[in-house]
C-alpha cells in the first residue's frame, strides 16, 4: 500500500471502501493545499475533481445578484468537498473558497467517473456516498436560506 492509500483509508468520506477501491482511487489522487482567502472554484465553472478536506476549513458559497457571495454552508477536516464532477453537466453548483490554509487530497473526477462506469458496484457505492453529501448541502441550504428570510416575531 501506499502513503496515498493511507491517507484515503483514513478519511471519514472513505471510511470502510473495499481496499481494492482504495488503491485504484490512490493512483489518481495527490495532496492539495490552498492558503486562506484562495478561491477552490466558481459557481457554473468546470467541475473536474473532489477534495478531502483533511484540515483547515472550506466556505460554500452561491452569488446572489445584488448581494454578493452568500454562504451557505462551512466544511473541515472530514468532509468532502465538490460533488458536481460526479453528475451532468459537471459544472460546480456552489462556490469554494478556504477560510484558513487547508490541507486537502485532490481526486480526479473522470478518472473517478471511469472507475465508476468499469466497476459498477464502486461506482453504486461512492454515488450514494456522494449523494448523502447533495442532501446534506441542500438541507444546509435550505436551513441558511430560512434564516435568511425569516421574520422576526
Amino acid at each position: 500500500m501506499t502513503a496515498m492509500y493511507d491517507l484515503l483509508a483514513a478519511h471519514a468520506f472513505l471510511a470502510g471502501l473495499p481496499p481494492p477501491d482504495l488503491e485504484r482511487l490512490s493512483r489518481w489522487a495527490c495532496r492539495v493545499p490552498f492558503g486562506a482567502g484562495a478561491r477552490v472554484f466558481e459557481e457554473n465553472g468546470p467541475a473536474d475533481r473532489f477534495w478531502l478536506i483533511q484540515e483547515g476549513s472550506v466556505n460554500l458559497d452561491i452569488r446572489v445578484p445584488g448581494r454578493g457571495d452568500l454562504i451557505v454552508e462551512t466544511l473541515g477536516p472530514g468532509a468532502v468537498l465538490g460533488w458536481s464532477w460526479r453528475f451532468p453537466p459537471y459544472r460546480w453548483r456552489f462556490g469554494a473558497v478556504a477560510v484558513e490554509p487547508v490541507l486537502s487530497i485532490a481526486v480526479d473526477g473522470p478518472a473517478t467517473r471511469a472507475l465508476c462506469d468499469a466497476d459498477p458496484a464502486f461506482g453504486y457505492e461512492l454515488t450514494k456516498r456522494l449523494m448523502a453529501v447533495v442532501v446534506d448541502r441542500m438541507q444546509a441550504t435550505r436551513m441558511r436560506l430560512l434564516d435568511l428570510y425569516s421574520v422576526p416575531t
